[in-house]
């Protein structure tokens, strides 16, 4: 197996763009293909229908490799008919109130079926498959394989690295807790994978024949080279391309990246049920205070009732960052990127 990151995916360079739930764009994804390196989109929540419109017009902005992202099933994930959301309503109430929306009714279900996902995403045929929150299944490894995609996994310990390898990913990602978004530990609980990337990445790197990329404050050169001295054959970077005009964030999310101190991120499970990190505003501060938190995902169904309402209103959305968001103030994907590829060992540039 190859260690190479450009040989595995047929990119020019190391560098991957994170995906984004929620965020992704077309334009953003393949800008960072056309630059020369991977490109990701997020396909959290989306139908196979959804998957095949968004992978055409993936194909249609871009001729260069890129990846589609998908969510794996942990188990525990509340359905609809067994969620008791008294609680949980009454705390975003005034949220809802705020973004002018009623109470929404339950769904027949919160999240689409993977198979069906899978399926859109064999016909989509993209050059990676990545994963979150767990091992693929040896039947998907396969498949993608069969069809010629690349499978990466992604891991917040060494032993979540450890069982990726040994399912037969090509490349994990090695997601250390400065990261922004989501934490997709699946071996333990969140709060106690929480292991920096310095920490992390190495570890990694000792504990699997795999190439490791390293995310996780990752944001400008000096981040890129250090993931390359610390073993990594390439970088995952969401922040800082977070905060481009090619991306899905809106300006006040972009205005909040870029005024982010180094303490201002916190890990919250307010939004979604799940560990996450972000800029805290109105709605984590209210959610948190009424302690009443749905599991995943109703929670994270039941706060999109006002985020998609208001997505202009930095008290009403999401505001995912990592702890450097605040090192990148580029404006643009090629500015992003031509930073980033300056810490590239000179053989990888």
């Amino acid at each position: 197996m190859t260690r190479d990151l450009p040989t595995l995916f047929g990119i020019d360079a190391p560098i991957v763009l994170g995906p984004f739930g929620g965020l992704s764009s077309v334009a953003l994804t393949a800008a960072v293909s056309d630059a020369g390196g991977l490109g990701s989109f997020g396909l959290y929540g989306y139908s196979g229908a959804r998957i095949r419109e968004t992978a055409s017009a993936l194909r249609a902005a871009t001729n260069r490799p890129f990846a589609l992202n998908l969510w794996l099933p942990t188990g525990d994930e509340v359905l609809p008919a067994e969620a008791d959301l008294d609680a949980a309503r009454a705390a975003v109430a005034p949220l809802l109130a705020a973004a002018g929306v009623a109470d929404p009714p339950l769904p027949r279900a919160f999240l689409p079926d993977l198979d069906e996902q899978l399926d859109a995403v064999w016909d989509a045929a993209p050059a990676v498959l990545s994963v979150v929150f767990g091992v693929p299944r040896a039947e998907t490894v396969d498949e993608a394989h069969r069809r010629g995609i690349r499978v990466v996994g992604t891991a917040t310990s060494v032993a979540e690295a450890v069982a990726l390898a040994d399912g037969g990913v090509d490349a994990i990602v090695a997601s250390g807790a400065e990261a922004a978004g989501h934490r997709v530990s699946f071996l333990r609980r969140a709060e106690e994978s929480l292991v920096g990337t310095f920490a992390l990445v190495p570890q990694v790197v000792d504990a699997v024949d795999v190439p490791v990329i390293a995310a996780g404050g990752v944001a400008d050169r000096r981040g890129v080279a250090a993931a390359f001295a610390l073993g990594a054959a390439g970088v995952q970077v969401g922040s800082a391309f977070l905060q481009t005009r090619q991306s899905a964030a809106s300006d006040a999310h972009r205005t909040a990246l870029r005024a982010a101190a180094d303490t201002d991120t916190v890990l919250t499970r307010a939004m979604s049920g799940r560990l996450a990190r972000g800029i805290p505003n109105r709605a984590v501060r209210t959610i948190e205070a009424a302690g009443a938190i749905a599991p995943f995902p109703a929670q994270n169904w039941l706060t999109a009732a006002f985020r998609t309402a208001a997505p202009h209103d930095a008290d009403l959305i999401s505001l995912w960052a990592g702890q450097a968001a605040g090192l990148s103030h580029r404006g643009d994907v090629g500015e992003v990127f031509a930073e980033l590829a300056a810490g590239l060992p000179a053989a990888s540039r």
